[in-house]
């Protein structure tokens, strides 16, 4: 019998660039938190703390005002008086020793916790409309979240009214410079050509 310990890979960090120069991507070679996404804004500092501790940990460095967590990434939004090259060494630091460390990342139950407030905000929609949103948010899963993902962001569907479809944008996407363009350029042109009932798509605070 080998009683030898399996060594676990070296923790490899770097980062990426997003759209939004307020946002930096911290990718890792660990699976953080898979096929699954936790945002946590400063103004939800009281579910980070109920919910993830690397959010709560993070939030320490007080020029750190959101923390979006998906698969193997962080993607941090900073204060807008802070210049990335003073602070990004120091935040790579502490996040790699803390995924060294082993520590809890996003607390288990989050998912399930989200999604009942999620449900418990959602708008209820009835016949035609029914039908609407679900072609809405089938397109919005396959031909838009994976290529704002790949920014270090998410899209959700909100609601769906008079012909507006209101989605939130979250991590890197959230106040950034171009996602107005990429809205009405991009996703709101994708939306009109296939669903005809749809007249604009506008961003809302979540």
């Amino acid at each position: 019998m080998n009683n030898k310990e399996t060594k676990k890979p070296p923790i490899m960090l770097y980062t990426e660039q997003t759209p939004n120069p307020g946002t930096l991507k911290f990718v890792t070679n660990q699976m953080l938190y898979a096929r699954k996404m936790a945002d946590f804004p400063i103004e939800q500092l009281d579910l980070a703390k109920k919910w993830s501790p690397l959010a709560t940990a993070l939030f320490s460095f007080n020029y750190v005002k959101g923390v979006y967590i998906c698969n193997n990434f962080i993607t941090i939004t900073k204060d807008e008086h802070q210049e990335w090259p003073d602070i990004m060494l120091d935040l790579k630091n502490f996040i790699k020793n803390y995924i060294g460390e082993g520590k809890a990342i996003v607390s288990e139950g989050f998912e399930d916790a989200k999604a009942a407030m999620e449900a418990k905000e959602e708008k209820q929609y009835i016949g035609d409309n029914a039908d609407l949103v679900t072609k809405i948010k089938e397109l919005l899963d396959k031909y838009v979240r994976p290529a704002v993902e790949m920014d270090g962001g998410n899209i959700k569907f909100h609601s769906f009214e008079n012909g507006v479809v209101n989605v939130v944008l979250q991590g890197a996407c959230s106040g950034c410079p171009s996602s107005s363009g990429t809205l009405k350029v991009g996703i709101e042109g994708m939306l009109k050509r296939m669903i005809p009932e749809v007249k604009a798509v506008e961003a809302i605070m979540g």
